[in-house]
Formats: structure tokens, C-alpha cells, sequence
């Protein structure tokens, strides 16, 4: 019987095209421990836009899973997509299978390629080790998205029945189908709206490319993200994180985003896209693109801000009452304070660093002047500073 034209790899092949069409090259950095990662990189890295690193999950190349959100992306940031090891063109030699050394792995690749900040879009697989990332290096990331990737699930939900799928086994065999029956499976859990229909052929035709290499190692890397883990070992990182979720997720049930959401604290904020399931990336790139925007708002807004407390702090330090009756009253000038005060807390913990500094030299240069005392939001900064260093200390030490 004559194979049916292989449309997965001919898709694949203009995947590749469109990403160097949109200014991306395709590089492999040797880690030199045995390990060799592949990654999409800027042809032409822009020092004006920030770095963004999309992290893929389980299913198909890095290429499939971001190509449609690539053209939203791209005009604001230097993107960076990599391959995971044991996906696409990436692998290792060393026996560690734990998201935590995935982590590591694509840190020691972006420092390869001279990036030293970053932020983090992690989708299914690809949010665990986006999360282990930021709790390892907050000092390199600074934001993080989080698409429907289960962080705080734990060992004893699948044992009580939370996931419609039995044990570890059940889920390899769905997650790296080997069959076109498995595959039919795969798609009903990933999609809100899954295609029926399609002919066996093109599913074999997929699972030929992207199912049956590394399959021992996949099911390892399922092996280690649920062994013996709880939820009060999984450290809290303190990034500003954006957690998306489609509505009918059959894989991460919602109730995880919740859960993640309440485990980060007031730092994280959820979304849910409604008529989405697990793959929201595919069924629904525009709302996904959307939500990330917002963030690029809230961006330029954060900028607007330290523009204005830079250009007004000193000037305020430095200002009089006049000769016969103050400018503002003591009312006014307690309101003023405390606006400062508040905008001032909106901002990252760096950017509140170089406002109250700043505030600082011209609060004490102006010996005349005791306004505007923000001594209160200095003394609060110190504290959270001192506290968040104490943090990442235990943290690094228990890595």
C-alpha cells in the first residue's frame, strides 16, 4: 500500500522557512557536558526590545507550537525559541531528567548567546521548567507566562482521581501516541474543539516525524515531574506572572490555575480564554497574543511612571513655599506623599531602587527642605529588599 504524502514534514519544512523569513536563524550551542541544545535566535539582536524566550511543551517542535504567535511577538521583542532536550534537535548525555535541570540547561544557552535579562513563556511542560527557571535565576528573568502548565499539581492527584487519566503510563501513551487511535486520543484531551475525521494516514504520517525518537527519555521527564512532589516544596517565585488557562483544559484541569495563582500570591494574575482547552495556543493564538500584550501595556505604563518620579523627585526635593503663604497646604502636601508613595510601589523592585535613591541624595542635598518625606516607603523597600535576598539565598542553597 502506497504511504500518503508526508504533509507533517513538508509543514515542517515551511515552518522552518516562515521563522527565518521572520528574522530568526537556527543555531545548536554545545554546553560542553554532553549536552547540545538547538534554538531559534534573532538574526539581528535589537538592544532597544527586551529578550523573550518561548518554551515549548510536549507534542511537536518548538516551530509548531509558538509559529502562530510568532508575527505578534516579534516587532516588540528579541524572541528566542528553543528546543528542549530530547525535542526537536536538542539532547544530553547527563541521566537528569528534572524540569530544574531543563532550566539550567536553557540558562547556560541564553548566556551563550549573550543574554543576561529575560522573560519567560512557558506552555504546558514547557511552564514547569519556565517556573523552575524564574525560581533559580530571578535575577535573569523578569516576567513569566504560564500556559495551562499544571506546577502545582502533586504526586497524590493522580493516585485520588483528579485527572481523568489513570496512572503515568496512561499518560505517556497519550502524550507520545504511537498509534493513530492514541493520537485521536491526544487531540480530543488537547482541544476544546478537536477535529474528527482526519485520516489515518496523515496521523501515522505525524507520529513517524515527531513521536518516536527519545521516547524512553519523554517518559522519564513525565516520571520526574510528579515524583514525590508537593505542594509545599515548590518554592514561590516573586516575578510579576501572568498565568493563561483555557476554560475546558481536559489535561491541567483549571482548578491548577487557581491553584498556581493562589501558591505565587499577589504577584500573579490569571486569565482564562473560554471555548479553549490545553492546546489554547493553537485553538486560540489571538486571545493568547492579546493577553500578552496587556502586559506589554502595563510595560509602558510602569515606563511612563519612572519617567515622571525622575523628572519631578528632584525638583520637588529641591523646591520652596514662596515668600508669603505656602504653595500647598499640609493636607495637600500629605496627599502628594502618599500618591508618590503608591506609584512608587507599582514599580519592580529594581526600578523602586534607582526612584528612592534618587529621592534620597536630593531629600538630604536640600537641607532646607523636609518635603516630600518619603522615609516611610524607604524604610518598607529596605525591609522587602533584606527579605527577598534572605530568600533567594535559602533558595540557592537548597539547589
Amino acid at each position: 500500500m502506497a504511504r500518503c504524502l508526508s504533509l507533517t514534514g513538508s509543514a515542517d519544512f515551511l515552518y522552518k522557512s516562515f521563522f527565518s523569513y521572520s528574522g530568526l536563524r537556527s543555531t545548536k550551542t554545545d554546553l560542553q557536558d554532553g549536552t547540545v541544545m538547538h534554538c531559534w535566535v534573532p538574526k539581528s539582536h535589537k538592544a532597544s526590545k527586551p529578550s523573550l524566550l518561548l518554551v515549548h511543551g510536549f507534542g511537536a517542535n518548538a516551530m509548531w507550537q509558538y509559529g502562530d504567535l510568532l508575527h505578534h511577538l516579534m516587532p516588540r521583542y528579541n524572541i528566542y525559541v528553543p528546543d528542549l532536550l530530547f525535542f526537536g534537535e536538542s539532547w544530553t548525555q547527563r541521566p537528569d531528567r528534572s524540569e530544574a535541570f531543563q532550566a539550567r540547561c536553557l540558562m547556560r544557552l541564553m548566556e551563550a548567546h549573550g543574554v543576561r535579562r529575560l522573560s519567560l513563556v512557558g506552555i504546558s511542560y514547557g511552564g514547569f521548567v519556565s517556573y523552575s527557571m524564574a525560581a533559580q535565576f530571578p535575577e535573569a528573568v523578569e516576567k513569566v507566562v504560564l500556559c495551562c502548565s499544571g506546577v502545582c499539581l502533586e504526586e497524590k492527584d493522580l493516585r485520588e482521581g483528579f485527572f481523568e487519566v489513570a496512572d503515568l503510563d496512561e499518560v505517556a501513551g497519550i502524550l507520545m501516541p504511537q498509534t493513530p487511535e492514541k493520537l485521536r486520543e491526544l487531540i480530543k484531551f488537547a482541544f476544546a474543539n478537536p477535529v474528527n475525521g482526519v485520516p489515518s494516514c496523515f496521523l501515522s504520517d505525524y507520529i513517524d516525524v515527531f513521536c518516536t525518537e527519545f521516547i524512553t527519555q519523554k517518559k522519564e521527564l513525565i516520571r520526574a515531574l510528579t515524583a514525590d512532589r508537593k505542594l509545599d516544596k515548590i518554592p514561590k517565585i516573586e516575578q510579576p506572572t501572568l498565568i493563561l488557562w483555557g476554560e475546558q483544559d481536559k489535561i491541567f484541569p483549571l482548578e491548577l490555575g487557581y491553584r498556581l495563582q493562589r501558591h505565587i500570591g499577589d504577584n500573579a494574575k490569571i486569565e482564562v480564554i473560554k471555548n479553549a482547552g490545553h492546546a489554547l495556543n493553537i485553538e486560540k493564538p489571538r486571545e493568547q497574543a492579546k493577553e500578552l500584550g496587556k502586559g506589554e501595556d502595563e510595560q509602558k505604563i510602569r515606563a511612563t511612571k519612572m519617567k515622571m518620579l525622575m523628572s519631578w523627585l528632584p525638583l520637588l526635593c529641591s523646591a520652596n513655599n514662596g515668600t508669603d503663604a505656602p504653595v500647598l497646604s499640609m493636607v495637600e502636601r500629605a496627599e502628594v506623599e502618599r500618591i508618590l508613595e503608591e506609584v512608587i510601589w507599582t514599580l519592580a523592585e529594581e526600578e523602586q531602587e534607582m526612584v528612592l535613591s534618587l529621592w534620597l541624595h536630593h531629600f538630604t542635598y536640600c537641607s532646607s527642605s523636609d518635603w516630600p518625606n518619603l522615609r516611610s516607603c524607604y524604610t518598607r523597600w529596605c525591609n522587602a529588599s533584606r527579605a527577598t535576598l534572605l530568600k533567594h539565598h535559602t533558595l540557592h542553597t537548597s539547589y
